[in-house]
């Protein structure tokens, strides 16, 4: 048995429609329609037609909690972009704060408008 790819991750937000702005809108993520009625709002976005983001709009158990400043220090998402430079002007100018990575890496983090916590990273070229 291996375990060979991740299907999804979860995010609980507190308004799909502010959530999509920022994961379909400002990320450029596709919604997936395939997802059921599941009792509450949320929706699910597609990564290379292979991972998924679902998002549920669920009161969240860990509102106020405090956050970290700097996203590589709290649990968060990471993902591939390939054009980091881009994508961090477009935040930017969407009044989205990022920091870059303390690392040294190619990397920006940001938190969606729920306080999650996203890493996006350069894709290296191949």
């Amino acid at each position: 048995m291996t375990i060979h790819a991740l299907h999804h991750v979860s995010l609980i937000v507190s308004d799909t429609s502010r959530s999509l702005n920022f994961y379909r809108d400002l990320l450029g993520l596709s919604v997936d329609d395939a997802r059921p009625d599941l009792g509450f709002p949320g929706a699910w976005l597609t990564i290379n037609n292979q991972q998924q983001i679902h998002l549920l709009e669920l009161p969240n158990p860990e509102a106020g909690l405090l956050r970290p400043a700097h996203g590589g220090r709290d649990r968060h998402l990471a993902l591939w972009c390939n054009d980091i430079d881009a994508l961090a002007a477009r935040l930017q100018t969407a009044g989205i704060a990022i920091s870059r990575s303390k690392s040294g890496r190619q990397a920006l983090f940001c938190r969606d408008p729920d306080d999650n916590a996203v890493e996006i990273m350069q894709c290296q070229p191949t």
